[in-house]
């Protein structure tokens, strides 16, 4: 009995020691597949594990801030943007990316709208993106992407924007490109393409480029593309030819005619034989043949020589004149020869300073007239310089840096030109000008006005926007001279401020550079009365201490967006002094109060009562004017280094929208978004 409870003890002993090792590999098991970076986490949602499989393969030096171990939420990851827990952007740009765009990654973002990877190191094709049919804008460009054009984007009926400038894509541009009905960005420049540029006539289609690649044949002469400037097709593409770009296209050479290389010698043909020359049969002449040739042959060389003797009889007589002319000019005395010829060179003198003048006087005119109009790359040259300055102009006001002028062109369209004030630019030499320029004009948002084309002169300097029909912020907040408007519902503040904050967030993080104007004056409202931002990137061109405009009611207006360490003129504007005059902006949206009665030294509490007071909102909305509120405070700190980057304020925005409409829905659950 005893050596049999002794068996059952330890069986059961071990029984539990199995028990343990098993619960312990499994621990183990589980532990390593769900902390493994490699591994995808199947408990996680499918738009976090795309994320995950892309950065296993794309981020191969590892920035990116990816990791199911971090308290962050997906939706808060770096570039990612959210609405209602799905990926709708993802804005990767100089994110030091060294890897592949492998496919079944990203590709699971089904409601992606916006992807932009442009400015890293990526290699390989580009994968198959069907499966992203909610895509309209698409960013690949300057990176290092090889094959052919991505078929997939047949697919993708949203899509209205394509970047893949700068790659090494090669093979034909596809002719369906023609059937995508709201293009409205076309980039393929800088590639290794070839073949012909397929008919795009979309209306919708405003900006195109396919320099710089292998492109020939004659260019398809549509409405659309005849509106585009020659820098657009015909750059390191010399074998494109047509009407569009003035360049006659040669016919193909004569079936017998010799081609571009060396012709070859003719081949030995006997007398009454034939050969073969290329596939075409070639018989010799026969002796009739040659008796003609020598008829022709005589006859020519005896008319050669009876118009030879002509010529030889014209030229003797007029020799023999000027012979004579010479022995009765011989009278003349020395004295007399040396006057006249003093008077001669005089006269020469005159004659050329005289027309040294006019030429100079003449190239200055030229440039007063015509100067340089240079449109932004990949911009539909609409309008040449003489109809711009015929058209009907009228003032919209003076601001910063010039004034600001409506144009009516003879062809009806409507286009917005600033003249700059060349006293504050006097310090901005052309080339500095030009280069500045050349970056604005790459800057491409919804959020900001599209600066079209520039113009410079002499002194006159010129930007060509488009024109934006429902005024400013400003005037939508305060009213105009005669009605006053109320504050503005705190929603349509929200919708606002996130327009703002998307176009100042692309500014800063896709191009490094900065606004330095930003205040209600330069907020335009665009024709779905969504905020988009005018005058950005001009301040670096002027180094004057800032100034009132004209829609400001006191001196001080302007400079209360101005952050205290920008306010003397001494510091250049930078990200940071854009988040604080982004701060102030969010106020006056909120108080519909200018912005110098603005008091920042006001502790929160004081500021919220301040707030509440200045509008005509129930209670119910106090919670939510905080959070807004909240936003604002830390945008105005006085510490530059305390304030967020405008890419974080942006994402406080985001989550106050998805919170009231998890909350009430009262937002419209697709603005923005469709």
């Amino acid at each position: 009995m005893l050596i049999r409870r002794k068996l059952l003890v330890q069986n059961f002993l071990f029984f539990l020691l199995n028990i343990f090792l098993l619960i312990s590999s499994s621990l183990v098991f589980a532990a390593t597949h769900y902390y493994s970076p490699n591994a995808v986490n199947f408990s996680l949602p499918s738009d976090a594990k795309a994320l995950l499989a892309f950065k296993s393969k794309a981020d191969l030096r590892n920035h990116l801030l990816f990791s199911p171990k971090t308290s962050l939420h997906f939706c808060q990851w770096q570039g990612v943007i959210c609405y209602e827990q799905r990926v709708v952007r993802l804005v990767l740009e100089n994110s030091d990316l060294g890897g592949i765009f492998t496919p079944n990654s990203l590709t699971g973002l089904d409601q992606l709208r916006v992807l932009s990877l442009q400015n890293n190191s990526l290699t390989g094709p580009v994968p198959d993106l069907s499966r992203l049919l909610n895509l309209k804008t698409l960013f690949l460009d300057h990176n290092f992407f090889t094959g052919t054009f991505p078929f997939s984007i047949l697919s993708l009926h949203r899509l209205k924007t394509i970047d893949l400038s700068y790659n090494n894509l090669t093979g034909p541009i596809p002719k369906w490109l023609a059937s995508i009905d709201r293009l409205y960005s076309l980039r393929l420049d800088v590639n290794r393409f070839n073949g012909s540029i397929p008919p795009l006539n979309q209306s919708s289609l405003r900006t195109f480029n396919v320099s710089v690649n292998n492109l020939t044949g004659a260019i398809p002469v549509t409405p659309i593309l005849s509106r585009f400037d020659i820098s657009s097709f015909l750059f390191n593409n010399p074998g494109l030819c047509g009407e569009i770009i003035h360049k006659e296209c040669h016919p193909s050479p004569p079936f017998f005619g010799p081609g571009p290389t060396t012709a070859a010698p003719p081949p030995r043909i006997v007398l009454g034989q034939s050969a073969e020359v290329n596939g075409v049969e070639l018989t010799q002449p026969g002796p009739k043949k040659h008796k003609r040739i020598a008829v022709i042959i005589g006859f020519s060389s005896g008319i050669v020589v009876l118009i030879g003797s002509i010529v030889c009889f014209a030229m003797a007589v007029k020799s023999q004149k000027q012979k004579s002319n010479k022995r009765s000019t011989a009278v003349i005395t020395s004295d007399d020869a040396a006057a006249a010829a003093q008077a001669a060179a005089m006269i020469q003198l005159e004659q050329e300073n005289e027309l040294e003048e006019k030429v100079k006087r003449m190239q200055g005119m030229q440039v007063a007239k015509s100067g340089n109009l240079i449109f932004c790359a990949g911009e539909a040259h609409l309008y040449t310089l003489d109809q711009l300055m015929r058209a009907s102009a009228e003032l919209l006001g003076k601001g910063t840096l010039g004034s600001t002028y409506k144009a009516v062109l003879d062809h009806r369209l409507i286009v917005c030109v600033k003249r700059l004030d060349a006293a504050k630019l006097a310090g901005t030499s052309k080339e500095m000008y030009e280069r500045h320029m050349e970056s604005v004009g790459g800057l491409r948002h919804p959020n900001l006005v599209p600066l079209r084309a520039y113009f410079q002169a002499k002194e006159e300097r010129l930007l060509i926007y488009d024109y934006q029909p429902n005024g400013s912020l400003f005037s939508l907040i305060h009213g105009s001279r005669s009605t006053r408007a109320k504050p503005l519902h705190w929603t349509s503040c929200l919708k606002i401020a996130e327009d703002v904050a998307q176009g100042l967030s692309y500014i800063h993080q896709a191009w490094r550079l900065v606004h330095g104007n930003l205040k209600s004056s330069n907020v335009l409202l665009g024709p779905d009365f969504e905020a988009c931002l005018a005058d950005y990137c001009l301040a670096a061109l002027s180094n004057s201490p800032p100034v009132a405009d004209d829609h400001d009611h006191d001196p001080t207006n302007n400079l209360a967006y101005k952050a205290p360490e920008t306010r003397d003129g001494s510091q250049q504007s930078t990200s940071k002094s854009d988040v604080y005059s982004f701060g102030v902006l969010l106020l006056e949206l909120l108080t519909g109060k200018p912005a110098w009665q603005h008091d920042p030294a006001l502790v929160p509490d004081e500021m919220l009562q301040w707030v509440k007071s200045s509008r005509e909102d129930d209670a119910a909305g106090d919670d939510r004017l905080g959070m807004l509120l909240e936003v604002a405070m830390a945008c105005i700190l006085t510490s530059p280094e305390q304030r967020p980057t405008m890419w974080q304020v942006l994402k406080m925005l985001q989550e106050i929208k998805e919170a009231v409409l998890m909350e009430d829905g009262e937002l419209d659950p697709h603005s923005g978004m469709s």
